[in-house]
């Protein structure tokens, strides 16, 4: 095929996927209540289900270190067309997030007709595990990551003559970023395994830096938590759990 001839052929993936973001960015755009006070500012919220149950532990067992987000913060806007755009960037998160299934399925039908026999049976099942790791990693991070990143970042204090006035448009960002960044490191099996089918890396390999990525992964998770164990393994043990899970995976495809 010519290059023009592969462009016409994308052109109805590329017209449906479109339609698909759009109608989410729609639905996405008028449900602002729901979106904005009901999930964007739930992991900031004594009564997020995280902050919750680790709060009860506090009371329970007097543990002052897993308070999290005990206290209510108020967000400021400081430009004109912030809460718009705000408003925009986050119907278009939503939106995207939720239309990967179809978008995955779209690329796929795009690129089957290419492959060989082999390498459609090696790549069965792409759109379900992709959405699978991508929806885990996104509930991880909302649910896990977000309340204790805000909760060490929010209550962090380089120095008492300094006040906290929060930006609505930081904390946006903060939550939004945690939350992508999850998904895409829970992608991380699914990785691994085209990358051992194209003998980039292999399960020896993957052992051999076993205790690297263990300790950066404890550096990453001791940062963002709370000073105690219990958080900190809250945080890496999935993490690392994904590592073992990509090293299972390579030793299967290298045989």
């Amino acid at each position: 095929m010519s290059m023009w001839e592969h462009i016409e052929a994308l052109r109805p993936h590329l017209v449906r996927s479109v339609c698909a973001v759009f109608v989410f960015f729609v639905l996405a755009f008028i449900c602002k209540g729901f979106i904005v006070d009901g999930i964007l500012m739930g992991p900031q919220s004594a009564d997020f289900p995280t902050n919750r149950l680790l709060n009860s532990f506090v009371e329970r067992w007097g543990i002052e270190g897993l308070a999290v987000n005990a206290t209510t913060y108020d967000f400021i806007n400081t430009s004109v067309a912030g809460q718009f755009n705000m408003h925009m960037r986050l119907a278009l998160i939503v939106a995207l997030v939720l239309s990967v299934p179809w978008l995955l399925w779209e690329i796929w039908l795009y690129v089957r007709p290419a492959l060989t026999l082999s390498e459609r049976k090696a790549c069965r099942g792409f759109v379900f595990w992709s959405c699978l790791c991508l929806g885990a990693g996104v509930l991880f991070g909302y649910y896990v990551m977000s309340p204790l990143a805000l909760n060490f970042l929010l209550n962090y204090q380089l120095s008492p003559s300094f006040e906290n006035m929060i930006d609505i448009g930081s904390y946006f960002s903060t939550v939004t970023s945690s939350v992508l960044a999850c998904g895409g490191v829970f992608t991380l099996p699914l990785v691994i395994y085209f990358l051992a089918r194209m003998g980039i890396v292999s399960a020896t390999f993957l052992r051999r830096y076993r205790k690297h990525a263990f300790f950066v992964l404890a550096c990453f998770s001791a940062i963002i938590t709370p000073p105690d164990v219990f958080s900190m393994t809250l945080v890496l043990l999935p993490l690392y759990l994904l590592y073992e899970l990509g090293i299972s995976i390579a030793k299967r495809v290298n045989g």
